[in-house]
């Protein structure tokens, strides 16, 4: 059965950090979303999103699409096509009311990993060292969608799994931990 691993949580949490581990460790290819947010230093078309005007943005047929600090954010049904071609298993980075989509859309093909912090002053140092621009760092932890996010939402409590991250060497082994769960959990179906 093909599977989706939707990786949510707040800004700042290590979304894509665990996308891009579980790419390099398990070969589990990241669906690329869409985005009309400016690219960040050292972010490349394609590979960390597909960067559209707001204008091209409405050309895609998505699964799901929010606007989050005055950006919009999508997945589209191509997108999610191009990474099943690749693996049963792919990683998708999505806010928590993308998660829930997923979740309802996609239902038992989902399994959604929960990042958190023990303080949320944690999330704004990262959010600064990764070099965001200080204005767009303080309208999104200004932003409605940051404070929801913070919080596992009702809609996926037993269905997400919660992993903090406030160590990275920490979080890799709960990573290894929980792939070679899904792993075998996985087999007996296919």
């Amino acid at each position: 059965m093909k599977r989706v691993i939707v990786i949510t949580g707040a800004t700042g949490t290590g979304k894509t950090t665990v996308s891009s581990y579980l790419t390099e460790h398990f070969n589990i290819p990241r669906i690329i979303t869409h985005t009309t947010r400016p690219k960040r230093p050292g972010e490349q078309e394609g590979v960390d999103y597909y960067f559209e005007t707001p204008e091209t943005f409405k050309q895609n047929h998505y699964l799901e699409s929010v606007t989050y600090a005055n950006y919009q954010y999508g997945s589209s049904l191509e997108g999610l096509a191009r990474a099943f071609s690749k693996s049963d298993v792919v990683s998708i980075v999505l806010d928590t009311k993308g998660a829930e989509t997923y979740v309802h859309e996609l239902k038992s093909r989902v399994t959604v990993l929960f990042l958190t912090v023990t303080h949320p002053l944690l999330l704004e140092e990262r959010l600064k060292q990764r070099g965001d621009q200080l204005e767009m760092v303080k309208n999104r932890l200004k932003s409605d969608e940051y404070r929801r996010d913070l919080k596992l939402p009702a809609a996926l409590k037993g269905v997400a799994k919660i992993m903090q991250n406030d160590d990275w060497q920490k979080t890799q082994l709960r990573l290894n931990k929980f792939i070679s769960s899904l792993i075998e959990t996985k087999s007996p179906q296919a």
